[in-house]
């Protein structure tokens, strides 16, 4: 299917001359930002592994056969296990494996995942790794600062910044925040919450998407969404947007900033994927195209 032909927004908030200018500006730096942010040591480009841990014990080493395999120049073919009761995982490090836990000599203890906020980092030399958890599924994900992906980085193309694309959509609450199952690239669903609806139009057109907020205590809107560029031009599983809080029953939606999900760049991320809702028969050529990476 080729995607429709892209159509002009008559709710974008104008803007003068000079301050287009500027807000193009402003645009260009924040994309800047954005791939130093993938290009840092721990970022999405670093992965080079997610292994999921099963109840009881999972060993930890570079021999083949291992639950988590790590290379053979970073640990030993025995260097540990993890123990996983429920969604709780406990360390258990072997002698002489060198691993580190939080920068100190590893010893026997539970781990902190990233579902619990800020993860413990263990590390095998450069190689760093932590416990990541998605519904029931509990696993181990790793990371190298000298990962062919990030080495081979080049930046990522978009769209020029148009500042049409920059918009204000009406906010319509939910007379209770709505929970949704939102799919994901591994084939489970996750539970988010959706506060309300987001009502635009784009060349007369009315469009609707709906948020979710991930973090009730530092709440944003998240917008996980695909259009009819998507596999023609954008990343074929969708893009993701984020936008701030309400104000005034308003939303301000910059397409220039929607971004690839981090699936875009790894196989080994866990990507949500756009809900039906979110699936939209207009072309948003803007922001981010395509990386082509895989």
């Amino acid at each position: 299917m080729r995607p429709l032909p892209t159509l002009p927004i008559l709710c974008c908030l104008c803007l003068s001359a000079g301050a287009q200018d500027a807000y193009i500006n402003s645009v260009d730096r924040w994309h800047a930002e954005r791939m130093a942010r993938l290009q840092a040591e721990d970022g999405w480009l670093s992965l080079i592994g997610r292994d999921w841990l099963s109840p009881g014990v999972n060993t930890l080493g570079s021999a083949p056969g291992s639950t988590v395999l790590l290379p053979d120049w970073a640990v030993p073919a025995k260097a540990g296990e993890f123990i996983l009761e429920g969604v709780t995982v406990r360390f258990r490090p072997f002698p002489g494996c060198g691993i580190l836990l939080n920068g100190r000599p590893a010893g026997e203890a539970l781990l902190t995942s990233d579902a619990e906020g800020k993860p413990d980092i263990l590390q095998a030399g450069r190689v760093r790794f932590y416990v990541i958890r998605r519904g029931s599924q509990v696993g181990i994900r790793i990371k190298d600062p000298e990962a062919p992906t990030r080495k081979a980085f080049r930046g990522v193309p978009r769209y020029p910044v148009d500042p049409s694309w920059r918009v204000e959509a009406e906010f319509l609450p939910y007379p209770t925040p709505q929970v949704r199952a939102i799919p994901t690239v591994l084939g489970t669903s996750e539970s988010m919450t959706v506060p309300g609806l987001l009502k635009f139009k784009v060349g007369g057109r009315e469009v609707t998407l709906e948020p979710v907020v991930e973090d009730p205590e530092h709440p944003e809107l998240f917008l996980i969404f695909k259009d009819a560029t998507s596999a023609h031009g954008t990343y074929p599983a969708g893009r993701f947007l984020y936008a701030d809080m309400p104000k005034d029953g308003k939303v301000i939606l910059d397409f220039n900033r929607a971004v690839n999900p981090p699936c875009a760049f790894t196989l080994f991320a866990t990507c949500p994927l756009p809900p039906k809702p979110n699936q939209l028969a207009i072309a948003i050529a803007a922001g981010e195209k395509d990386p082509g990476l895989h």
